[in-house]
């Protein structure tokens, strides 16, 4: 079916739900839940970093890819320039655009100064909607971009903060 066949309403309802499954992607990496941005994709979706060489495919090795997140990490995600084109009933693609702010070693309930973002890229999404519901197929990270993640010193000691 070509785009065309969608009603105006469809084609909203389908780049919407594809717009918030970007940013619950984004919320739940940064606020705690990991592990459980398996759930946002297909039973065979797909990550690809091509940059770093990192494919991981299959719910099941997603779920434990985000969920080794250290524990001490904090990270902010800015996304913008979302543009989701919704090629049938069923497939969408988007591009997102994002900056990460990231450290490792963060102690939760404190405060630390600003930095400047880790990576700046952007996303480029694959979805299906399977069930009734939009998922990721495949989310491709590209990176023009990138630092290491630095490492607070343990609160309360003199060293500086370490890169890695």
């Amino acid at each position: 079916m070509d785009p065309e066949a969608l009603s105006p309403i469809d084609r909203l309802l389908a780049e919407h739900a594809c717009e918030r499954l970007i940013l619950e992607f984004m919320r739940r990496l940064d606020l705690g839940q990991p592990s459980s941005v398996a759930e946002l994709f297909t039973e065979d979706g797909v990550w690809e970093w091509p940059d770093g060489g990192r494919r991981v495919e299959g719910r099941a090795a997603l779920g434990e890819y985000f969920g080794s997140r250290p524990a001490d990490r904090l990270s902010r995600r800015m996304c913008t320039n979302v543009l989701v084109d919704v090629e049938s009933a069923s497939v969408a693609a988007a591009t997102t655009y994002f900056a990460t702010y990231r450290v490792d070693g963060y102690t939760e309930g404190t405060m630390i100064p600003a930095r400047l973002p880790v990576n700046v890229g952007h996303y480029e999404d694959a979805f299906r909607l399977v069930g009734g519901a939009w998922l990721l197929a495949r989310r491709k990270l590209v990176l023009p971009f990138g630092g290491e993640t630095e490492r607070l010193a343990p609160r309360g000691a003199d060293s500086a903060a370490s890169i890695r």
